[in-house]
């Protein structure tokens, strides 16, 4: 495909850029914040997934006056109404720490026979002025302890539907075929073939 869109993706999350490029490289031509020089934390105010991946993509647009895929996923766990969420990220307080909020999330669930849960993302997209915003959802159960090493934040605890492994368990491949993120790209990459 020739005259790829470019799109900043704004993210520091190395993790989460890859998976992006796995999904995405054929269809657009993506930069990093690094590569565009940002280096600024882009605060996080907003009480929803939707607000927070739509601050995100207005802040990096209005400096570079380029088109910008942002996003914000939340684990939302159903006996915690919804708990972590928007805060999933910061679930144990700052800094920011995958093994501090894990520890907490299973505490939270220890001696919980429901632990049914699903992973959210929103993306959104600036996009030749406009504003698109896709969602993406997989559903799940929160395992007993930690299994697997691959993926990052909540990945060795979250089993989705239909599954034995958790996301930590499985290679990034098959993880990418029905993550939460790849289900709003794949929304997104739909907009994109129009």
């Amino acid at each position: 495909m020739n005259d790829k869109p470019t799109l900043i993706v704004a993210t520091n999350n190395a993790h989460k850029l890859l998976e992006i490029e796995t999904l995405l490289g054929d269809y657009c031509s993506l930069r990093s914040l690094q590569d565009v020089g940002y280096t600024n934390d882009i605060p996080e105010t907003g009480e929803t997934l939707e607000e927070n991946s739509l601050i995100k993509a207005e802040t990096i647009f209005r400096k570079y006056k380029l088109n910008v895929l942002s996003d914000d996923s939340g684990l939302e766990v159903e006996i915690l109404d919804g708990d972590p969420g928007v805060d999933t990220a910061i679930y144990a307080g700052e800094p920011r720490n995958d093994e501090r909020n894990i520890d907490k999330l299973l505490k939270e669930l220890d001696n919980q026979s429901v632990r049914n849960a699903r992973f959210r993302t929103v993306l959104t997209l600036y996009f030749n002025n406009e504003v698109h915003q896709f969602e993406g959802i997989v559903e799940g159960i929160i395992a007993s302890e930690r299994r697997g090493s691959n993926g990052f934040g909540y990945d060795p605890i979250f089993i989705p539907e239909n599954h034995k492994h958790t996301f930590a368990e499985m290679e990034s491949s098959e993880k990418n075929k029905i993550s939460h993120r790849s289900r709003a790209l794949d929304k997104l990459m739909q907009f994109l073939k129009k």
